[in-house]
C-alpha cells in the first residue's frame, strides 16, 4: 500500500467527533525527534481535529517551534539514570491538566510510560517492552519485523494490524523567512552563499575525516563556510577555521535554535549520518549526507537529499551500525576523499545558480 491510499482511506474512516489532544512521546535524539514528525502528520491525516503536542527535552525544544501540526511543547528534562518518581509525578500533573485522550509512546522503556499512566490518560499505546505490563493498554507486537525507525513510530499513529505503507510523509521543519534574515544579520553574515558543513555525529566512527580540506576547497571556490554543531563539536571547528581561512565561521554552541537557523539560511548542507542531517533535509536546504557505519536505507532522511555519499572500496565490515570502529582501520569514512564529497558540492551550488563571492 501507498500513503495516498491510506490517507484516503483514513480520511474515509475519520471520527471527526474526537477532539481531545493527542500526546506523542517520541525519542529524544536530535534525528529520531526530527523523524518522529511524520507521526504527526500520520495522527493529523487520522484525526483532523484533534491537537497534537509532543513531550520534550530541553535540547530538542526548538525543533516544536518549527514543526507544522504541532499544537505545543511540553518541555521535561527527566534524568537518564534513575526512575525519578517525584519529576514523574510532576510531569503527569502537568500532562493531566491537558486532559489527552490518548498517548503515543515511541521508546520501549519502563520509564516512558510512568507519566502517561500517572495522568490518567485513557489510551495509551507502544509496542511491547521493558516490563510494561499494565503500563500500556494499546499493546503492539511485531516492532522487530519492522525495517526502520519511521515504519515502528508511524505505526503507532495508525489502527493496530493495517498495512503499513513504505513511503511515509517525510517529516517538516519550516522556518520563516524573517527569521532566518534576523539571524544572518545578528551574527554579521551578509547575504553571501554559504555552505554549512555539520562534522559532528554520536560517535567517532560516524564521522568524516576530510572537513578540514573540504572547507578549505569551498573558501577557495569563494563561497563562506559555517562549522555547526554542539559543543562537542567547538575544538574540530576551530581547528577547521584556522586551517581554512577567514571565510570559514564557527558557529557551535549550546543552542540547537542558532543551528536550525544556520541550516535553514544555507545554501548547501553537508552532514555526517547525524542528527543535523535530519533537520537540514526536513528544512529543506540542499543536503549532502556522508554514511561510513551505518545503512543509509536504514537511516538517511526521509526527505530528498542532494546525495548520499559512501566509500567506494570494499570495506566488508560496513554497514557495522557501530559508533566506534572495532577494527580500528576507521576505512569505511577515511576512504572517501574530499573530492567525492565537494565535487557534487559545488555541481549542487552551480545547479542553483549560486556564484562564489570574492
Amino acid at each position: 500500500m501507498n500513503y495516498a491510499s491510506l490517507k484516503s482511506d483514513l480520511a474515509d474512516a475519520a471520527d471527526r467527533s474526537l477532539t481531545s489532544p493527542v500526546l506523542l512521546i517520541p525519542y529524544m535524539w536530535i534525528g529520531d525527534f526530527v523523524r518522529c514528525h511524520t507521526v504527526v502528520r500520520v495522527l493529523k491525516d487520522r484525526w483532523p481535529q484533534r491537537p497534537v503536542d509532543v513531550l520534550t527535552t530541553s535540547l530538542c525544544a526548538p525543533l516544536v517551534d518549527y514543526m507544522p501540526g504541532v499544537r505545543r511543547g511540553i518541555v521535561w528534562d527527566l534524568p537518564r539514570s534513575r526512575i525519578a518518581i517525584a519529576e514523574q509525578r510532576a510531569l503527569a500533573a502537568t500532562l493531566r491538566e491537558q486532559h489527552y485522550g490518548d498517548a503515543l509512546v515511541m521508546p520501549r522503556t519502563f520509564k516512558s510510560t510512568i507519566a502517561p499512566l500517572l495522568a490518567g490518560i485513557p489510551n495509551r499505546t507502544g509496542f511491547v517492552g521493558e516490563l510494561r505490563i499494565g503500563m500500556l493498554n494499546d499493546w503492539r507486537w511485531g516492532e522487530k519485523a519492522l525495517p526502520r525507525m519511521v515504519d515502528r513510530c508511524a505505526a503507532l499513529a495508525l489502527p493496530a494490524g493495517i498495512e503499513l505503507p513504505m513511503d511515509w510523509p517525510a517529516p517538516q521543519l519550516v522556518v520563516p523567512a524573517a527569521d532566518i534574515a534576523a539571524w544572518r544579520q545578528a551574527n554579521g553574515l551578509g547575504d553571501r552563499p554559504a555552505v554549512a558543513l555539520a562534522p559532528g555525529a554520536v560517535g567517532p566512527s560516524k564521522r568524516w575525516t576530510s572537513y578540514t580540506e573540504a572547507a578549505r576547497a569551498l573558501a577557495q571556490r569563494g563561497f563562506d563556510v559555517w562549522i555547526v554543531g554542539g559543543p562537542g563539536e567547538t575544538a574540530q571547528a576551530t581547528e577547521i577555521v584556522a586551517a581554512a581561512g577567514p571565510r570559514v565561521r564557527d558557529l557551535t554552541g549550546t543552542d540547537l535554535r542558532n543551528g536550525i537557523l544556520a541550516l535553514a539560511a544555507a545554501n548547501l548542507v553537508i552532514s555526517n549520518d547525524s542528527g543535523l542531517l535530519h533537520v537540514a533535509a526536513a528544512i529543506g536546504t540542499p543536503t549532502i549526507g556522508i554514511f561510513g557505519p551505518t545503512s543509509p536505507w536504514h537511516y538517511a532522511p526521509l526527505n530528498p537529499v542532494e546525495a548520499v555519499i559512501e566509500t567506494k572500496t570494499d570495506v566488508p565490515c560496513r554497514p557495522c551500525h557501530k559508533p566506534t570502529c572495532r577494527m580500528q582501520h576507521h576505512r569505511c569514512m577515511r576512504d572517501i576523499p574530499v573530492e567525492a564529497v565537494t565535487e557534487p558540492a559545488f555541481r549542487a551550488l552551480e545547479a542553483a545558480g549560486l556564484k562564489p563571492t570574492r
